[in-house]
Parts: C-alpha cells; sequence; structure tokens
C-alpha cells in the first residue's frame, strides 16, 4: 500500500500533470468568456441580422418544424419534432470562437518562440536554467539583449581559459608520465641523433 501511495505521489507531481490540470481549468475558464462574448455581444449582432433577413427576433426561434404540434394557437416545442437551427449556429458559433481565440493564442506564443530562439541563435546559444540564474543574480533581465551579450562572451572567454588551462594541465601530466611509446619514440629520437 505504502508503494502505491509513492507512485501515486511522484505520478501527481510530475509535471505534465500539473500542467494538464493548469490547461483544464485555463481552458474551463477560458470556455466560460468564450460562452459570455458569443451570448453577450456577438449573437444580440446576429439575432439583429436574422430578424432583418428572417423576421424571427432570435437564433432561439429559428426552426423547421417536421411535426407540429400547437396547442391554443400556440407551438408546443416538447410535442413537436423540428430541427433547431438555432442552437446549431450558436454551437458553431461558440466553437469558431474557441478556435480563432486558441489559434490566435498559439501563434503568439510561437511567434515569441521563434523570436526567443533567433535572438539567442545571434548571441550564440541558448541559455540553460544556470545561465538565467546567473543573469538573475547579476540583475540582468532576458530582454537586456546586451547584458545576456555581455555574460554570454564573459562566459564563452571563461570556458576558453578553462579548456586551454585543462589542455595544458594534461600536456604536462603527459610530459611528467609519459607512456611506454612516447618513451620508446624519445629513446629512438636520442639514438638517431647520437649517430
Amino acid at each position: 500500500m505504502k508503494k502505491f501511495f509513492s507512485e501515486f505521489k511522484v505520478f501527481i507531481t510530475r509535471g505534465n500533470v500539473i500542467d494538464m490540470a493548469v490547461g483544464v481549468i485555463v481552458g474551463s475558464a477560458f470556455t466560460a468568456i468564450v460562452t459570455a462574448l458569443s451570448n453577450n455581444i456577438l449573437k444580440p449582432i446576429i439575432n439583429w441580422l436574422l430578424a432583418l433577413l428572417f423576421g424571427a427576433n432570435s437564433l432561439s426561434e429559428v426552426f423547421t418544424f417536421l411535426q407540429r404540434v400547437e396547442v391554443d394557437g400556440v407551438v408546443d416545442l416538447e410535442q413537436s419534432i423540428y430541427i433547431d437551427w438555432g442552437a446549431f449556429i450558436n454551437a458553431v458559433i461558440n466553437f469558431l470562437l474557441i478556435a480563432l481565440v486558441l489559434f490566435t493564442i498559439v501563434r503568439i506564443i510561437n511567434n515569441l518562440r521563434t523570436a526567443q530562439g533567433e535572438f539567442f541563435n545571434k548571441l550564440g546559444g541558448t541559455l540553460t536554467a544556470e545561465d538565467r540564474k546567473a543573469l538573475k543574480a547579476r540583475g540582468v533581465k532576458l530582454s537586456d539583449k546586451e547584458g545576456v551579450a555581455a555574460y554570454l562572451a564573459e562566459k564563452a572567454e571563461a570556458e576558453a581559459a578553462a579548456k586551454a588551462a585543462e589542455e595544458e594541465k594534461a600536456r604536462l601530466e603527459r610530459e611528467a608520465n609519459p607512456t611506454t611509446e612516447e618513451l620508446l619514440k624519445q629513446i629512438r629520437d636520442l639514438l638517431s641523433a647520437k649517430a
């Protein structure tokens, strides 16, 4: 039982599960916004246009009756068989609005990622989490191109100096501790120089 709960803890704290939960919550809130936009702004305009075209007062009154049942001169929708075009049109409007807004959001995010990638490629690479922490510690914002470029230049110089020092250390270590093959080559060179 303890293993089950430890596995559950690992599952629930993984990043993608949390991202999914946040996405569902934001998606439901976003749906409320789109529904409000559709019901309170766009549908009144569409209803006005429909009233001009069809004489109906709203989308809720756009029906095609297959079997019409009237009670006291009023259509009884519960007993009638009809096609509710208004509900269908409302669903299509909601879908198109959600698709349009999601497309816009994804397009903006992709453009930002592309711009960020181009910016860091111009600077000579991408920033790691350590780089971001170092920049934050220095008080340099990621939007400060000159500060980021200076940091990356310093980092490249430090890496080049560390690599040169490492190569020099390796060379000195090889000279201090030659291999058998290197000793034999030195002996051969000495003998050929004396001959």
